[in-house]
């Protein structure tokens, strides 16, 4: 085991800082070589069998590339479970994780949910999950992210409806919904020269960055739909760019929404606005 974690910090050192490294260590270990996760704590000398060093070697190359640890694992946890993740589908976020739990702690029992631009599936299943009674329907444009979110919602055994839709272009004024929560596309273009490669160079554009010219396009959008499909005081739930916290609030407001309310992170950070239909 000694040898195996030298080998990974000794390759990897150039890319990850210390703290990253440690955490990538314990991924591969656990989630790549299927090594128990108690032998790696102890440091236990492991004798790695060919298939599973031919997996490493591979693995360290991909992760010297900047491609993220989770690409690589095929998996990312959120919210206390494991979820599926590949390249083209976007990877959760911890952040998300406390938008997730604001929506399980306000909202109890029955409710139908409607999660716009699901990804992953991690927000919709979360909520199924944790909230067997809630009747949780999600939607996405891409083909590839709901594959995955499907073999999510299998894998957790939750029951989400998954359904392929552009929100962009839809148009029905049905009021079906108790809750609706998104969290868009909310990077502006301008915005990239600041992010890491393993966030630029891997995980969906589509599911990451708005027109400098245009960052409220989605929340523009989500916030007209949902004065439809939004049942009489039903929530909506965002997560938002932290530079546009008190827009996004103005602009639910000019739509008529109640109770508009912008949340910090536990970072401090502009993260979450809720509003009320």
């Amino acid at each position: 085991m000694r040898k195996t974690k030298t080998y990974i910090y000794d390759s990897l050192q150039s890319v990850y800082n210390p703290q990253e490294l440690k955490s990538i260590t314990m991924v591969i270990c656990r989630d790549i070589l299927k090594l128990d996760e108690m032998d790696v704590y102890l440091r236990k000398d492991i004798k790695l069998s060919r298939s599973k060093r031919d997996r490493l070697k591979q693995s360290i190359k991909r992760l010297q590339n900047h491609e993220p640890i989770q690409y690589v694992s095929g998996s990312a946890y959120f919210y206390g479970s494991r979820f599926r993740v590949k390249q083209g589908v976007l990877i959760p976020r911890p952040e998300t994780e406390e938008l997730v739990d604001l929506i399980l702690r306000e909202n109890k029992g029955r409710y139908a949910l409607l999660d716009i631009g699901t990804g992953s599936g991690c927000i919709a299943i979360s909520i199924a999950k944790n909230n067997p009674e809630a009747k949780v329907e999600a939607w996405d444009v891409s083909d590839d992210a709901l594959k995955i979110a499907r073999s999510n919602n299998k894998k957790l055994e939750t029951h989400v409806r998954f359904r392929k839709q552009d929100i962009l272009t839809y148009h029905s004024k049905k009021r079906k919904f108790d809750v609706i929560v998104s969290n868009p596309p909310y990077i502006t273009n301008k915005e990239k020269k600041l992010m890491d490669k393993n966030v630029l160079n891997w995980e969906p554009e589509v599911a990451l960055f708005v027109e400098d010219h245009n960052p409220l396009l989605f929340y523009n959008r989500i916030g007209e739909v949902g004065l439809f499909l939004l049942r009489r005081g039903g929530r909506l739930y965002f997560e938002i760019n932290q530079a546009y916290g008190v827009q996004v609030a103005k602009l639910l407001e000019q739509k008529g929404y109640k109770n508009v309310q912008v949340l910090k992170d536990l970072f401090g950070k502009d993260r979450i606005v809720t509003a009320e239909r």
